[in-house]
């Protein structure tokens, strides 16, 4: 069972910031797959991150004022544990998860409009959910029916996920520790994908070897879905029908990651099917790669969050003049936008429980500084599709780059180094396969 100290530490550390008033946040809900079969469950970030309690039908309550932490959810169930498995319920749960108490989710309803009296401020993800949203104004108005007995209904509602966004920006070691392992077991997994990869295979078999070596290591799923593109396919930036077969002098771009205990890894890498890049793919592909180191070493504390991107577009726009694809300076490919013809996503986001994790990318309009425990990722790229002014010894190149990064006091970690990367390593990884 995971710790559950750091979840109280973060329990604590958002009444704090809250100062007074309650928080009322919700798991996320079970979904229908398909007539009686569900989708497998997956819990809402921002729960878990102040619970470690991964059931459904579970909701937590803070009240900043008296320090007090409440957790409803489902009750302990003979009957259920038989057909779906093990449940805590409350009291189990109390104990177990660090609460001060805890109730059965069958009694939400009754007892939320007497934990909103009297509190000034209702702390809630309005819009999140209509529902919710519909529940929770019928417990404002329970209450707001008790004014005559001088009990009072909060008057300010603020958005809690402003507040859990900031704190889940900056990851504590624990955090860091899980991203460091599922960064190992999808670095691994691209090196097992690069050395299946043949022509005459499909995508959909690289892709099995990817989440084999997921479950295998212990990872609970993939962080989201593979993109495993081959040929033209890579110039389709979100390509996961994964079903095309494989041809000698393609490329194989490959964007997986797997997720673990709750945390996303996120990896792109990009590789010759036949094992050896031809000098126009070997072109292009060092030119990401520079524009990816560029940007890493961008990646330091202090620096703000698009410096990283303006580093790589620098460099891929030389590049682009380089091989023929613009022309003119770099100067003038940046200010035209020219460059995002073949290059028009941005160099990272933010990586965490989600694989595009909470936190803001701008304060007061601005963007904001990197800072030690943020993780993000890095991830140029380059698209190439066949036009009459583009070379043809270009055409349906595809390549992106992508690591995921910690910032430290220093600089950076790259997590994901392991996954073979230059044309040299890469090369190398195919021939012993």
């Amino acid at each position: 069972m995971t710790d559950p100290t750091p979840f109280s530490a973060r329990r604590r550390r958002l009444m704090q910031q809250m100062g007074s008033g309650i928080a009322v946040l919700a798991t996320a809900p079970e979904r229908v797959r398909n007539r009686d079969s569900h989708y497998p469950y997956r819990f809402d970030s921002h729960f878990y991150y102040l619970t470690g309690f991964t059931e459904p039908e579970a909701v937590v309550v803070l009240l900043a004022g008296t320090q007090r932490t409440v957790l409803f959810c489902r009750d302990k169930d003979g009957e259920r544990e038989i057909w779906d498995g093990f449940r805590y319920g409350p009291e189990a749960a109390r104990a177990t998860f660090n609460f001060d108490e805890a109730y059965s989710i069958s009694e939400l309803d009754t007892r939320l409009p007497e934990l909103l009296a009297d509190q000034p401020t209702l702390h809630y993800a309005l819009g999140q959910d209509t529902a919710w949203d519909a529940r929770v104004l019928g417990w404002l108005n329970s209450v707001r029916e008790q004014a005559r007995s001088g009990v009072a209904a909060p008057t300010s509602l603020r958005d809690v996920r402003e507040l859990v966004d900031e704190m889940r920006l900056f990851k504590d070691s624990v955090e860091q520790a899980t991203l460091r392992r599922a960064a190992a077991i999808s670095c691994a997994a691209h090196r097992r994908a690069m050395q299946a990869a043949a022509p005459g295979c499909f995508e959909y078999e690289i892709e099995a070897e990817l989440l084999h070596h997921f479950r295998a290591h212990g990872s609970q799923a993939p962080a989201y879905t593979s993109i495993v593109a081959g040929g033209a396919n890579a110039c389709v930036l979100h390509y996961v029908e994964n079903n095309a077969q494989l041809h000698a002098g393609d490329l194989l771009l490959i964007d997986a990651g797997c997720e673990l205990d709750g945390y996303a890894s996120d990896i792109t890498r990009t590789f010759p099917v036949s094992g050896s890049f031809s000098a126009a793919q070997k072109d292009v592909y060092e030119m990401v790669l520079a524009a990816q180191y560029a940007a890493l070493d961008a990646v330091q504390p202090g620096n703000h969050w698009n410096q990283p991107h303006e580093a790589a577009l620098r460099v891929l726009a030389q590049g682009m003049i380089d091989l023929g694809l613009c022309a003119g300076s770099v100067d003038g490919v940046l200010e035209s936008g020219d460059y995002r013809r073949f290059y028009m996503h941005r160099t990272g986001h933010w990586l965490g429980l989600d694989v595009h994790d909470a936190g803001s990318y701008k304060t007061d309009g601005a963007w904001r500084a990197l800072q030690p425990g943020m993780t993000l990722t890095v991830e140029p790229g380059c698209y190439i599709r066949p036009a009459d002014d583009v070379p043809q010894a270009l055409w349906n190149i595809g390549i992106r780059i992508e690591d995921d990064v910690l910032v430290t006091a220093r600089g950076c970690e790259v997590i994901t180094a392991a996954a073979p990367k230059t044309v040299a390593e890469i090369e190398a990884a195919m021939r012993h396969a």
